[in-house]
């Protein structure tokens, strides 16, 4: 297992695809998946040592977990990294379904938002964290984007601008300031980060981002990515003047023309502020 573990970390470190929370995230799967290979019997293993029978060893034992199909089709983009990395691509197949993994379900109208609660922050005794929070929920930023956001910098005013080295896809943005509620938590994060940004000057952005996970856990604070599903539903209902189809609103099918034309207005914004190139993935956060 040592030696595996090790050579995973090696192999992550030599190849820092994608942002610092992808490879984060990509480093602590993998670790995972090297422990429970260790448990299941597969025993001095290296990264080149991968083959079929791992990979289905896995997959049936997450299955049997009853792990959801999104946590399984990352878990398997992460498998898959790793054997292109290590040149086995071949001993994974190039399709879920060869598993019988289920397609993710994006679209089901069930709301997944969440609201930031004055419980919550009473629980979440770093000052960065609860900041980092208060700027999910105030302007749907990622997780990533909360805590590297330096937010003298990013306030323009009327705007919050947000470099393409905080963002996912490295697409900068502006996002509208629209309400007092935004204002002061900007003039919060301002007064904490004063020229910086909202990782503490003794800290990296992995140390950080470390802190904040365990300081959501300590809280009870299991998705914070609800808050900018809450935040798209809020923008949804005050440009359309309607609740979204996620939080009870009526479905794309049943408005009429013209309320159609403003539904698809309303999403391509919601699409611009939350950082995404297409409309229809507002479905995820709006419904449809």
């Amino acid at each position: 297992m040592r030696d595996l573990n090790y050579e995973l970390k090696q192999l992550c470190q030599r190849n820092r695809d994608g942002s610092y929370a992808t490879q984060v995230a990509r480093e602590r799967i993998l670790t995972l998946i090297a422990n429970q290979l260790h448990e299941m019997g597969f025993r001095n293993m290296h990264a080149t040592s991968l083959k079929p029978k791992h990979v289905e060893a896995l997959v049936e034992r997450w299955k049997a977990e009853g792990l959801s199909a999104g946590t399984l089709k990352n878990r398997m983009t992460e498998l898959r990294w790793w054997a292109e990395k290590a040149g086995k691509e071949n001993v994974i197949a190039r399709r879920n379904d060869h598993y019988g993994i289920a397609d993710r379900k994006y679209v089901t109208n069930v709301s997944k938002a969440r609201e930031l609660s004055a419980g919550d922050l009473a629980k979440v005794t770093d000052p960065y964290t609860r900041t980092s929070l208060k700027l999910q929920a105030a302007f749907g930023l990622r997780r990533e984007e909360s805590i590297k956001i330096r937010p003298g910098w990013a306030d323009r005013g009327d705007a919050l601008v947000l470099k393409d080295s905080w963002t996912k896809g490295g697409r900068a943005r502006e996002i509208p300031i629209r309400t007092d509620e935004q204002r002061q938590v900007l003039a919060e994060a301002k007064l904490l980060a004063g020229k910086g940004s909202l990782i503490p000057a003794d800290k990296t952005y992995v140390q950080q981002l470390k802190r904040y996970e365990d300081q959501c856990a300590k809280a009870g604070i299991h998705h914070a990515h609800g808050h900018r599903h809450q935040y798209a539903q809020d923008r949804y209902q005050t440009l359309t003047g309607r609740a979204a189809p996620a939080a009870g609103g009526p479905r794309s099918k049943e408005l009429t023309p013209s309320q159609k034309e403003a539904d698809r207005e309303a999403r391509l914004t919601i699409s611009r502020e939350l950082g995404h190139e297409r409309e229809a993935i507002t479905a995820i956060y709006c419904g449809r």
